[in-house]
């Protein structure tokens, strides 16, 4: 029997049957023994799963290219905060910062990286991966995100952290690179989040109530209790109701994450998962999406073992918008990734992709990388994109280059 099975079924002697949000928190997040805390070679081809800054560096370029046009139509303001939610190893900072200090200079002079990044061993390989950056101060770590009331809130890696309001854990940083507009409001940002929203706990609710786990001779089982006020608001407001024998994720944490992450005076805030709106939930797709992932296989059974496989749901983007708009922000229309990554590169052809190519079989490989971010059969269709505005004009933010390209968007 593993140790986080002991630690969770000797919390649930003590507290009677816990949430399902409760039991995903402490498979994923358990600062020792989580599946995101224990180590990073969870990560990548040869781990479980891979993202999409893995694939090729190329997506971080883009979106470099993506921010800097942000911070030109934020009036180029001489500093500017990109806040990195859940940023795994550093990867896309590493090549956000590294092709911004090559392409987009004044833009890389203005810019401070923040990354939000709780997991001891994740912090550890960031802080190798962005030595050069972190060192002179370009970027730091933070392992906590403020909420709109000033309490520490959920992250990818932070939601079993206890921080005092306003406080941080230490930084890895030498003092003298401490990030100088961390408590600086009026410093416009630009908040990213890359399959961040999908691994936030989720609460479980059917016909029978919300989802409990209970431990019953050395294996869990679930029952159910009476729904909480706040996941039937949940289920009212967006007219989704489990039929008979069907669940449906409530992701009350991903609402009070986006409402933390859009409380910025002025600025952006760009999200990128898989996921799904109301329509196509209603139309009866979408419905049930939580599933265990470990060695690139899928399971639905997400009790098999815990803190060794990820779990995660498809991200209500209906849901994540209205909280982005509940903080005064506008949100754009929804766009595929495909939709996306090819409104950044159609201007020049991707050349942030094949600048490094001098032989045809390395301009070769790098198209099939390419290939596998856009193409449906890849992550192209699969992922959407939500970008929303706030203290810019509504008509000057929907020019954004990564809003040029393809069909009709879906409606949110």
């Amino acid at each position: 029997m593993s140790v986080l099975r002991q630690k969770i079924e000797q919390e649930i002697r003590a507290r009677g049957p816990i949430p399902f949000s409760r039991y995903m928190e402490l498979c994923l997040y358990d600062p020792e023994l989580g599946y995101y805390s224990r180590n990073a070679a969870q990560f990548g081809k040869a781990g479980d799963f891979y993202t999409a800054s893995d694939v090729h560096a190329v997506f971080g370029r883009l979106l470099a290219r993506q921010f800097e046009e942000m911070w030109r139509l934020l009036g180029s303001p001489k500093s500017i905060v990109v806040k990195e939610l859940g940023p795994g190893r550093g990867l896309f900072a590493q090549d956000v910062l590294d092709w911004s200090e090559k392409k987009f200079p004044d833009f890389f002079r203005a810019m401070h990286y923040s990354l939000a990044e709780g997991s001891p061993a994740l912090r550890e390989r960031i802080a190798v991966t962005l030595a050069r950056h972190l060192e002179f101060g370009k970027a730091t770590l933070a392992s906590n995100i403020q909420s709109p009331a000033g309490q520490p809130t959920a992250d990818r890696t932070t939601l079993s952290t206890t921080l005092q309001p306003g406080s941080e854990q230490a930084s890895v940083l030498p003092k003298r690179a401490a990030n100088p507009w961390a408590l600086a409001p009026e410093i416009p940002q630009i908040v990213f989040a890359n399959e961040f929203f999908d691994a936030l706990p989720v609460e479980v609710v059917s016909l029978n109530g919300s989802l409990r786990i209970d431990s019953r001779d050395g294996r869990f089982v679930e029952t159910w209790a009476p729904p909480s006020p706040e996941e039937l608001e949940f289920l009212d407001r967006y007219s989704i109701h489990p039929e008979a024998d069907e669940r449906i994720e409530v992701p009350l944490r991903s609402q009070i994450q986006m409402s933390a992450a859009a409380s910025l005076e002025r600025g952006f805030v760009a999200v990128i998962d898989y996921g799904y709106t109301r329509q196509e939930q209603l139309a009866g797709r979408h419905r049930g999406t939580l599933k265990a992932i470990r060695q690139h296989s899928v399971s639905a059974n997400p009790y098999e073992a815990p803190g060794e496989q990820d779990i995660t749901s498809d991200v209500n983007f209906t849901a994540l918008a209205a909280a982005a708009a509940q903080q005064g922000m506008h949100p754009e229309k929804l766009i595929t990734q495909s939709q996306f990554l090819l409104g950044l590169g159609e201007a020049n052809q991707f050349a942030d992709a094949f600048e490094e190519c001098r032989l045809p079989q390395e301009r070769a490989k790098v198209a099939l990388q390419l290939k596998h971010l856009v193409t449906p059969a890849g992550m192209g269709e699969s992922f959407h994109v939500l970008v929303a505005s706030k203290g810019i004009d509504q008509e000057r933010a929907s020019t954004l280059t990564g809003f040029g390209f393809g069909r009709k968007p879906a409606t949110v």
